[in-house]
């Protein structure tokens, strides 16, 4: 049986009048590979939101590794081993690629020295295709890149568990199977990942198991064919 790493239960928040997630519980197995799906404002984002602490919930908790995080904020859950990408990357511009992964290195206390943290970047840096843009200003990189250097960031903090928001929203199809290379890669290393995606030929080829969200809540979850052969889902999402 495979070991929870994450468990969210009933997880709730409203904005205003809005309930954006509504009664939500999920728990996800160490090295598994979710993709969450739905039509916008279906609460995907919020959901990760409240999962890497850039939310409190209304109701409900957050348990990492049994560990009740739910009041921890988002800095103290990335030392935890939860890092979070975002739709539109968020580097520091005025570093190269390399200085920031050694900063995410160094972030936590858990690599000492500046040899270690640049010999780990480096091999983060090979593990997303981004050696070769080492020296490079991470405010000068196109789209596809930008977005390899989030997940370096995460993975450079020695991330358990990856929160990915719309990693493939503006690639090209090449980009996606170049993604895709990657998020495999990823994987295999045993990090966790919780993905939010639109885009089903990335979902179809990475995620383990889909979870779909309309108006805050989880209607369907199971393979990826299943859910799309949802009744409630095709009503809901796919029209």
């Amino acid at each position: 049986m495979m070991q929870s790493l994450l468990i969210a239960k009933n997880l709730s928040k409203k904005f205003g009048g809005l309930t954006a997630v509504k009664n939500v519980s999920v728990e996800v197995g160490k090295g598994e590979f979710i993709a969450i799906i739905g039509p916008n404002g279906a609460g995907k984002t919020t959901l990760l939101n409240l999962i890497s602490g850039f939310l409190k919930p209304d109701q409900g908790k957050v348990f990492l590794k049994s560990r009740d995080i739910t009041n921890l904020s988002p800095n103290q859950r990335a030392v935890l081993g939860i890092g979070r990408t975002f739709q539109i990357p968020q580097p520091f511009r005025n570093l190269t690629v390399l200085e920031n992964c050694i900063a995410a290195a160094f972030f936590g206390g858990k690599i000492k020295d500046n040899e270690s943290a640049i010999t780990y970047a480096l091999d983060i840096l090979k593990l997303v295709g981004l050696y070769d843009k080492k020296d490079e200003l991470a405010g000068k990189l196109e789209v596809v890149d930008a977005k390899k250097l989030e997940l370096a960031r995460c993975l450079s903090q020695r991330s358990e568990l990856l929160l990915l928001d719309e990693s493939g929203a503006g690639l090209s199809s090449f980009e996606i199977d170049e993604l895709v290379g990657i998020l495999e890669r990823i994987s295999k290393e045993g990090v966790t990942i919780i993905m939010v995606e639109h885009i089903m030929s990335l979902i179809e080829k990475v995620a383990q198991r889909v979870l779909c969200m309309v108006n805050g809540e989880i209607i369907s979850e199971g393979s990826l064919q299943k859910v799309l052969n949802d009744e409630k889902v095709i009503r809901s999402y796919l029209g």
